[in-house]
């Protein structure tokens, strides 16, 4: 069996910026198991595989080692081929989920992504943590499968250096860890670590934007926001929080199309 599949960098408009994510469209939906082996051979943060359906299209995420039941910059890259590669006659592309219906719309070179809010929650550190994120946060939330970090300043946040190994034993999806941005022309910039996940730190994850924009937007008292994951690809995101919905706008490039034989 032969199946198509596109590389896409997302949250970017450079190659080999942002963050890149296999997409392989699908007739009907094969097994779990041969989904998860193309995603580990793939190697990327996230594989995002996709089926039509009765109200457009059906998505599911693997990172190398499980399946997660939200992630952005793949459904970006997934929207990209929607729109740029299979030419979809819409400006707005609806994709049923396990987190739910999301929408992305296409303006001009922009994808904007409809999220829902996830909300966080002040906790306290679990055992293990802030030795295994190397500092100390002045704040601590928790935000469903995540822990959120925030840190005083952009340089903190570009300086930490978390051992891997230990920090894979935090039992969460992913680490954010973030703080206001030192430009004047971005609100906030973050970090995601997800060794647990597979993924030791991801380039830009646009799930964790449905945590930090709404934490933001009450912090900055502002509902529209400019963010940057400051990866070493770096990604950038125009963010709005529209009551329970986040709403992230970012652009795509096409780095591979291909075949794969399973």
């Amino acid at each position: 069996m032969q199946l198509p599949i596109y590389q896409v960098d997302a949250f970017t408009d450079k190659l080999f910026g942002g963050n890149p994510a296999a997409v392989v469209p699908l007739k009907s939906w094969i097994a779990d198991d041969l989904m998860q082996k193309i995603a580990f051979e793939n190697n990327l943060s996230e594989t995002a595989f996709f089926v039509p359906s009765e109200n457009g299209f059906d998505i599911r995420w693997f990172t190398p080692t499980v399946e997660v039941n939200l992630c952005g910059h793949a459904t970006l890259a997934t929207a990209y081929v929607i729109f740029n590669v299979l030419k979809y006659p819409k400006n707005v592309v609806s994709f049923g989920s396990k987190s739910g219906v999301l929408k992305v719309t296409k303006e001009d070179k922009w994808l904007e992504l409809d999220f829902p809010v996830q909300e966080t929650v002040l906790s306290e550190a679990p055992e293990g943590l802030i030795a295994s994120i190397g500092k100390k946060p002045t704040e601590i939330y928790r935000a469903s499968d995540d822990y959120m970090l925030v840190y005083n300043t952009q340089k903190d946040v570009e300086a930490l250096k978390p051992d891997f190994g230990a920090l894979k034993h935090i039992k969460a999806r992913g680490i954010i860890v973030t703080a206001k941005a030192k430009s004047k022309k971005i609100d906030f910039v973050s970090r995601f670590f997800g060794p647990g996940s597979g993924i030791d730190e991801d380039p830009v994850t646009g799930s964790a934007h449905t945590k930090l924009v709404p934490y933001w937007a009450k912090k900055l008292d502002k509902t529209t926001l400019t963010a940057e994951q400051i990866s070493s690809r770096r990604g950038f995101l125009k963010c709005t929080l529209k009551n329970d919905r986040v709403l992230m706008a970012g652009k795509g490039k096409l780095y591979l199309k291909g075949k794969i034989s399973v």
